[in-house]
């Protein structure tokens, strides 16, 4: 397999993490001048963000009840992540199964190394051979572009912001006024919506990039892109206690959880028509060279 660098996502992932970081050197300067004694809860919530960085993919498998699972309990499962990661040049991920209904799959991990892809048992029912490989490779590709890392890391900053939205009045100390209080938390406030709309920009790009890199390993874009047509038709038959119990866990989703016109405007993925046609196109392009 030729694997063609995506340069559109390394740059989007570079200028994302550069506008962050200038955002929250901003952030913090604020901070500082209003609000002296900030410093020490962002510290301390920033050793958490880097304990959490580290166990990323304990916590992510944990938010969706998924378990690492032996080539005993699920074999096919198995030889097909083994035999995609070889074609894509990658050492084989940890496998993980949850067990509910709603067809989905996500990769987590900080690197190559560590990597984790799980699957609902949902989507182990509703997809056929080739349908299954599409998504175990989309997976694969996020950890083939290291985009899993880079959004791990963005979020973390995005979530500092929204932690002292919703509990920095907790840490004025002995300050009596109020101003300084309002002020942290408006600015945390901007700061948050920011990083929310930065963050879900790039990770509906690197979904595209993601379906281009699962043709490339398996070969088959129309595979990919019949998956994605029966996982949208199945998502509407489930119920909507297993969508609200998976929500938390969207921005990792194929296919996103739909909430109307805030669900696209804040929506971690492309429209699956606009994706599906991408992929047809790839194939035309693939079956021409």
């Amino acid at each position: 397999m030729e694997w063609k660098t995506d340069w559109g996502l390394r740059g989007r992932m570079a200028f994302t993490m550069f506008l962050l970081f200038a955002l929250y050197v901003v952030f913090v300067g604020v901070l500082t001048t209003y609000f002296g004694n900030f410093l020490f809860p962002l510290i301390m919530l920033g050793g958490f963000s880097l304990a959490q960085y580290f166990f990323s993919d304990k916590l992510a498998l944990r938010s969706m009840g998924a378990r690492e699972v032996s080539a005993d309990e699920y074999p096919d499962l198995h030889r097909r992540i083994e035999r995609l990661s070889q074609q894509a040049d990658l050492p084989k991920p940890t496998v993980a199964v949850a067990d509910t209904q709603v067809p989905n799959a996500f990769a987590t991990g900080r690197n190559k190394k560590n990597a984790t892809v799980a699957v609902t048992t949902g989507l182990l029912r509703s997809l056929d051979e080739d349908e299954l490989d599409g998504v175990l490779a989309h997976e694969l590709a996020h950890v083939k572009n290291r985009d899993v890392m880079v959004m791990t890391i963005a979020s973390f900053l995005s979530t500092i912001a929204f932690f002292i939205v919703r509990w920095g009045w907790l840490f004025s100390g002995d300050n009596r006024q109020g101003a300084p209080v309002i002020v942290a938390i408006l600015v945390s406030l901007l700061v948050w919506v920011i990083s929310f709309l930065l963050i879900r920009a790039l990770s509906r790009y690197r979904e595209y990039s993601a379906d281009r890199g699962a043709a490339l390993i398996t070969g088959k874009p129309g595979a990919l892109a019949s998956a994605l047509m029966t996982i949208d038709g199945r998502m509407d038959r489930v119920p909507e206690e297993d969508l609200r119990e998976e929500a938390e866990m969207n921005a990792f989703f194929i296919i996103p959880i739909k909430a109307g016109f805030v669900g696209k405007i804040a929506s971690t993925h492309p429209s699956t028509e606009n994706r599906i046609e991408r992929l047809r196109e790839l194939e035309r392009e693939m079956e021409t060279a």
